[in-house]
Formats: C-alpha cells, structure tokens, sequence
C-alpha cells in the first residue's frame, strides 16, 4: 500500500505550505510531494525580476514585487485546479496580501494608492465564491531564532544583508495571520517535531495529521452542501 491510500489522502487534494521566510516551506513541499507521488508548486524565487531591485529598495519595488506574486499566484491556482489537484503548493496567495502587502503599507514603503490598488486586485481576483481554495492549508512554526538560523544558514545574500528587525517584524506578522486565517482548514506544525533531511520517516506522523484534516474537511463540506 503506498503511503496516500495508507493515509486516506484523496488523490485530488491540494495542499499548501504556508509560514514566514526560511522556515522550510519548500524542502516540505518536496518531500510531501514525493511521499504522496502530488506534483509540486514552487515559488520562482531565481525567475523573479524584482526581488533582487526589491531588497535594495523597498519603497521603489514593493507595489511591483507584490503585483507580480499575486499574477503568478493567481495563473499556477488556476493550473492546479483545471489539471484536477494532487499538488503541493509552496507559500499561499492569501500572504501576499496578508502579510507582505499590509507590512509595507504599514511602514510607509508602500503608498496608500498602491496599497489600496493592490487590496483592490486581490480581492476582485481571489475573494469571491468562484475562486477555489486548497483542501488544507499547513502552517510551519518554529521559534524566531530557528527561522534567523536557517535563513542564515541558507546564504541567500539579499537575505543575510537584510535587517533583523525585518525577519523579526515579519515572523511575529505570520503569527497574527495565521491567528486570524479562516479561507480553507489549517493544520499547525512545529519544525522542531521533525527532520526531513536527517529522518525520512519522520514525514508519516505529518502524513496522518493531513489524512485527517483532509477526511474532516471534505465531510463538512458535503454537509454544508446538503443542507
């Protein structure tokens, strides 16, 4: 029996990785993706032709960055769902402007007007009835001083240059998001319960957590659509 059927985790599913920078999203939806054989949803992060300008200047490039994501974002949902599922997502589309957009806007390195364009865009392109959301949404947490090590640790230059204070600001913004979040059922995961570079076996007990979410959440669903 491979480890999908094991789980009960419907083929169709589509699951996103969601939590602040360096805390593991992508070697997650790697390994959530070869244990379950779903396709995976990678951030570009290499492909993107403002991050870079982005980190050198946030007043000039943040409406641009944050523009460009929500374009990506919204074409590879619309893909994940017209191929039928059986995808890991890597990052959401509900922190662009939930976290990076407000951050900026907050702190005076996005104007109102772009701010409220911004707002705008995302809201007629995601939040409406038509717009279809994953089955489960897993959220990484760990410690802040876990995050700085493993951003550290991966030696992304724009990234080790950038204040503490940002990756601090950022990770306590994570923590109200996810508090508040409520578009598809959450499932919290602490980086300190596993290794999935060291301990490959460590990836079941997340794999029951997620049968379980996904079993729940599609039996609510199917009451809601009855009544």
């Amino acid at each position: 029996m491979n480890l999908r059927d094991k789980y009960q985790i419907p083929h169709d599913s589509i699951i996103t990785i969601a939590g602040t920078v360096g805390v593991g999203k992508s070697t997650m939806t790697k390994a959530l993706a070869n244990a379950l054989k779903f396709k995976t949803s990678l951030e570009k992060v290499e492909t993107n032709p403002y991050l870079g300008k982005f980190y050198d200047d946030f007043e000039r490039w943040s409406f641009h960055l944050q523009i460009y994501f929500l374009a990506e974002r919204f074409k590879e949902q619309k893909k994940i769902f017209e191929y039928g599922g059986g995808f890991i997502q890597d990052r959401s589309i509900y922190e662009d402007t939930g976290i990076f957009a407000k951050m900026h806007y907050d702190n005076g390195t996005m104007s109102k007007t772009d701010y409220e364009t911004y707002t705008n865009l995302f809201e007629a392109m995601v939040m409406t009835p038509y717009f279809p959301h994953p089955d489960l949404l897993i959220y990484l947490e760990g410690t802040f001083d876990e995050v700085v090590e493993r951003i550290q640790s991966r030696g992304r230059e724009m990234e080790k240059n950038t204040p503490i204070s940002y990756w601090e600001e950022m990770y306590n913004r994570y923590e109200n998001w996810i508090n508040n979040f409520n578009s598809c059922p959450i499932l919290r995961i602490n980086i300190s319960d596993y290794d999935l570079i060291k301990q490959e076996g460590s990836i079941e007990p997340i794999l029951e957590k997620i049968g379980h979410f996904i079993q729940q959440s599609r039996k609510w669903k199917t009451r809601e659509l009855i009544k």
